[in-house]
């Protein structure tokens, strides 16, 4: 069965464009063409990926990201942002998405991303929320960590992390005190074909970092220049 994608995107030329050329790659596409209507779509509808424009009518495509994922829908999302601005990147990923695509873009490159953020979803990087019985946890100072639910707790209350900064803080997790180079760690997380840049990594660390507000807690990642990270637990914390 061909992946279903929907495409949020108000430009008609370059609507047509990707719609035609995944259409022809075996994907099965939906155009939406208005962020209201893409938001509709996206929140009620089955898909395996979503292509996504930044600037569009009604409400942008950062809003639409976030309310995305504020109501846990996991639906691995790319990014279309110009290619000057890379404040845009920056905001994209910390507010949810999983690979972009700057404009101009071929078609090469556009099958390249879709493909691997695919392959990458279909490892089960969806959040889920079960009420059967706790798998195996990880303590480590005041977390406490359940790699089957994808689920953290932060002394007791549950933390909100997206599939990849789950996957990096079990990583991390199970290496404590360990230094891990940025290589291993994109190549471990988001895969040996993927076409990003490592600002990615910068990206999903400092949201992990606010999230667990490890400058105030016991358990810390901490950068070591031109080496890598390492997790350490501090004593007392």
């Amino acid at each position: 069965m061909s992946a279903s994608i929907l495409i949020i995107e108000d430009e008609p030329t370059l609507a047509k464009l990707l719609s035609y050329n995944l259409t022809k790659e075996g994907y099965s596409v939906k155009v939406a063409d208005h962020g209201e209507t893409g938001l509709h779509e996206a929140m009620n509808g089955y898909f395996d990926l979503i292509i996504l424009d930044i600037m569009l009518p009604g409400i942008n495509g950062f809003d639409i990201l976030r309310k995305l994922r504020q109501s846990r829908i996991a639906t691995p999302v790319i990014i279309l942002t110009a290619r000057t601005a890379e404040e845009e990147v920056v905001q994209g990923l910390t507010a949810g998405a999983d690979d972009y695509i700057t404009k101009p873009f071929s078609v090469a490159e556009l099958f390249a991303r879709v493909q691997a953020v695919l392959r990458r979803a279909h490892t089960g990087e969806a959040v889920v929320e079960t009420g059967g019985p706790e798998h195996k946890a990880i303590m480590i100072g005041n977390l406490t960590i359940y790699p089957e639910k994808y689920e953290v707790d932060l002394e007791g209350k549950t933390v909100f992390l997206r599939p990849k900064e789950f996957e990096i803080l079990l990583y991390f997790a199970e290496r404590p005190g360990v230094v891990v180079t940025r290589d291993q760690l994109m190549n471990s997380i988001w895969g040996y074909d993927y076409v990003g840049g490592e600002r990615t990594i910068d990206v999903h660390l400092s949201s992990l970092r606010k999230k667990l507000d490890m400058d105030s807690h016991s358990v810390q990642i901490e950068s070591l220049r031109g080496v890598g990270y390492k997790l350490i637990v501090r004593s007392g914390g």
